[in-house]
């Protein structure tokens, strides 16, 4: 029989999401919905989501940034500040399945589109809810962003080595993991609704989504009552699991399970040291790390990153060239998987990235819509959405929605 690969490409095809959410975390979240076949409208004000303001890097005067978190979604300029804007939304709410809110907590209450207001218009409303620090709290109020927050839980400190000052991961991890999570919630509680009829309220934060990030590091910590030392690339539970120097840059080794540890120092042309007082168990390998590394160090120095990687993969050795991203965009496997996708913005014209790199490869990378410019689809969804011309022309006239002009 056929294996059958999961095409998810339209799994959430009917599904309306109207995307509230700016700069990272909600944005990717609204992605990843629209990846998956929903029509995700991105509710933007006049000025636009803040995050098109991030830059560089520029493309025909378009934030990459921002590009990289808004594909597959149609742009629609609402202006919250006027009755007509808010009165659209609650007609828009009728026929929607999931808001996406990324606002402080009290904002959306405010403008008059809160839970309450909107579960009332529908009963089967999904309404989800990412903010810094969640909807109650003594911090509910306060703001953050991904680096702030990468601070204030425990991550920043934990990075780069003993001897750096603190470090933030380069690509915003906290946002990242927090739209994730949230995406996860949303299809769970699409389940709830199909079974109950009831809608939702999901509460997700950037602070809560970084504790549940660092799973591992803060039950170790809470086991233990030791706090992590900054270990550069090497795993605290594990050894020889770190970086090394080559003749030619870095190779990355996973070399701890006994079978692999015994196989690296025959190798290496060392076998007295798999049975070494010092490194003959993972434990005693961690705790004498640094006179382990200094051993392997010298060993490793020898040959390229490349010619150690035949050689260790030929002694089935877990390990990998540390390659920058000149290296990764060669990859055969990058390209057998079709990770990269080309898409359109109708103002930077062609952006490529990362696509939804799940599932079936051929159907996996397919982008219905490029990432949209400020106002692109305001009319279209309007008309997708049953309103009259007349309506349309009275919206546009009031300034409650703006058109992109061609």
């Amino acid at each position: 029989m056929k294996k059958q690969v999961a095409n998810l490409n339209n799994a959430l095809s009917g599904i309306r999401v109207l995307d509230f959410t700016q700069i990272g975390a909600g944005p990717l979240c609204g992605m990843q919905l629209g990846d998956m076949g929903a029509d995700v409208i991105k509710v933007e004000a006049p000025t636009g989501d803040i995050g098109r303001k991030l830059g560089p890097p520029w493309q025909n005067g378009e934030s990459v940034t921002s590009m990289s978190f808004n594909r597959n979604k149609r742009s629609l300029i609402v202006d919250l500040k006027k009755p007509e804007g808010v009165s659209l939304i609650k007609q828009l709410v009728i026929k929607t399945d999931v808001v996406l809110e990324s606002f402080r907590p009290g904002v959306m209450d405010r403008l008059g589109i809160g839970y309450e207001s909107l579960i009332a218009i529908n009963p089967k409303l999904i309404f989800t809810s990412i903010s810094a620090y969640g909807q109650t709290g003594p911090w509910k109020d306060k703001a953050g962003v991904d680096g702030i927050v990468q601070a204030i839980s425990g991550l920043m400190s934990n990075i780069g080595d003993e001897n750096s000052p603190p470090m933030k991961v380069l690509v915003p991890a906290v946002d990242m993991v927090t739209g994730f999570i949230s995406t996860s919630c949303v299809l769970a509680a699409l389940r709830v609704v199909e079974s109950t009829g009831q809608g939702q309220h999901i509460d997700n934060s950037l602070y809560n989504s970084a504790m549940m990030f660092q799973l591992s590091a803060i039950t170790s910590y809470l086991s233990s009552g030791e706090k992590p030392i900054r270990s550069g690339t090497a795993a605290p539970y594990s050894a020889p699991n770190e970086a090394y120097p080559t003749k030619d840059g870095w190779i990355m080794i996973a070399a701890y399970h006994d079978d692999r540890w015994s196989a690296l120092c025959k190798l290496l042309g060392r076998p007295e040291l798999e049975t070494h007082s010092d490194f003959a168990t993972i434990p005693l390998r961690v705790a004498n790390r640094k006179k382990l590394m200094s051993e392997l160090k010298i060993l490793l120095a020898s040959k390229t990153s490349s010619e150690w990687q035949v050689l260790m993969e030929a002694q089935d050795i877990i390990c990998a060239p540390i390659a920058d991203y000149d290296l990764v965009m060669e990859s055969p496997q990058l390209k057998h998987n079709g990770v990269i996708v080309s898409t359109k913005n109708k103002l930077a014209g062609e952006v490529r990235m990362p696509g939804f790199a799940v599932g079936d490869r051929d159907s996996q990378s397919r982008i219905r819509y490029g990432p949209p410019a400020l106002g692109e689809h305001s009319c279209e969804v309007l008309v997708d959405l049953g309103l009259t011309t007349k309506e349309i022309d009275t919206l546009l006239k009031s300034g409650a929605v703006i058109q992109l002009k061609d």
